[in-house]
């Protein structure tokens, strides 16, 4: 590669996290490409959202998609991002390559729920870096950084939890995959962060309504009051713990998120798709037992008068008093907002629980299952 030549690094992303990255990345990916990859060569990054095309298989055609990228005038590599969880074989996948096509894609939920940005361009400058070494061409001086790259890239897929699986799909040389327990659960961790399980809420207007109707009714009758007092703290807590736990399991099985495939190879991915499911749930419902603990908390601070609710318990009360009957009335309105959600469409439910590509990844599974289903036998 001649000195000062310029690499375009091409950052092709779906919508929404994918988007976000890929444009803070045209900012901070030229520096860190600059501190990886020597020999004078200038880089320029830019950024484009788009719906990455799915093939019949389930799978990304990246070569074609960064073929449709490029203007063919300079040296172009092309990296695609997506909030699709990729396996190969038993393993997650974080990226793959293509060194004939210089193209990469990385699956953003492979990077976890927390620091995003710093994984995302470490991977991709990493990637970019592995396209960089296999030009016909380079000049000496990126010949050997490249050689001393190698060196620390072992050292760190030593560091990170992590494997290089060869491809069995056209054009695609390499996959890196996640293992072990500790990449499992980065995985886990990005697919739940992916569907955004707070989004829930404000999905859920039949649900919220109903759970916020019930607590109220319960803080303005004297019988909860009663029982809140009698109630043990383990107790609260037990039925707190009791009342998620239903809510969670109503959302789920009426709204049939539990993928069941029949295919066997299918089953263990169908695993960790209904982990994310059920953690996501879960956290929604969290979410909304909180705000509505909150929110009750402030009505029945407003609403009822310390001494009168002093008199019809026979003793002094004080906010702890107040923490427990809103403690109870929370609970019980979690499980009436689980019967209040059967108001809502199956699919209000499943866009409110899934990312797009989630959305789409199911969509697709359930065409497959109906066809296997109707064919004959």
């Amino acid at each position: 590669m001649a000195a000062g030549r310029t690499v375009v690094v091409h950052l092709v992303a779906d919508e929404g996290m994918p988007s976000v990255l890929a444009e803070w990345l045209t900012e901070s990916l030229p520096s860190a490409l600059a501190a990886r990859v020597h020999g004078g060569v200038r880089w320029q990054v830019c950024s484009a959202t788009t719906v990455l095309r799915i093939n019949e298989d389930g799978d990304i055609p990246i070569v074609e998609i960064a073929e449709a990228h490029r203007d063919g005038r300079r040296r172009e590599l092309v990296v695609l991002l997506t909030d699709l969880p990729r396996r190969a074989g038993t393993h997650p996948v974080a990226s793959d390559f293509s060194t004939s096509g210089d193209a990469a894609l990385v699956s953003v939920p492979a990077l976890g729920a927390i620091r995003l940005r710093h994984r995302a361009r470490s991977l991709v400058a990493h990637l970019v870096a592995h396209l960089l070494e296999n030009d016909p061409r380079p000049d000496p001086e990126t010949r050997r950084h490249s050689a001393q790259e190698r060196m620390t890239g072992k050292l760190g897929d030593l560091l990170a939890p992590t494997v290089h699986i060869s491809s069995k799909h056209e054009g695609v040389d390499m996959h890196l995959g996640l293992v072990g327990v500790r990449g499992r659960l980065r995985l886990l961790a990005g697919m739940v962060r992916d569907n955004r399980p707070w989004r829930l809420v404000p999905n859920l207007a039949s649900a919220t309504a109903a759970a916020a109707g019930t607590a109220a009714y319960g803080l303005i009758t004297s019988s909860f009051w009663h029982m809140a007092d009698f109630l043990s703290p383990p107790r609260l807590a037990l039925i707190s713990l009791a009342a998620l736990a239903a809510m969670t399991a109503w959302l789920v099985a009426y709204n049939h998120l539990w993928d069941r495939p029949s295919d066997v190879g299918e089953r263990e991915k169908a695993v960790l798709y209904n982990l994310s499911t059920l953690l996501t749930v879960l956290i929604g419902v969290a979410i909304m037992y909180a705000l509505l603990f909150g929110v009750t908390l402030l009505a029945a601070a407003t609403l009822i008068d310390s001494a009168y609710f002093g008199r019809e318990l026979h003793h002094p009360v004080s906010i702890v008093d107040y923490v427990r009957l809103v403690w109870l009335t929370s609970s019980v309105g979690i499980v009436a907002g689980a019967l209040g959600s059967s108001l809502e469409s199956e699919d209000s439910v499943r866009r409110a629980t899934y990312s797009a590509r989630e959305a789409e990844r199911r969509a697709r599974a359930r065409e497959r299952e109906e066809r296997r289903e109707s064919s004959p036998r």
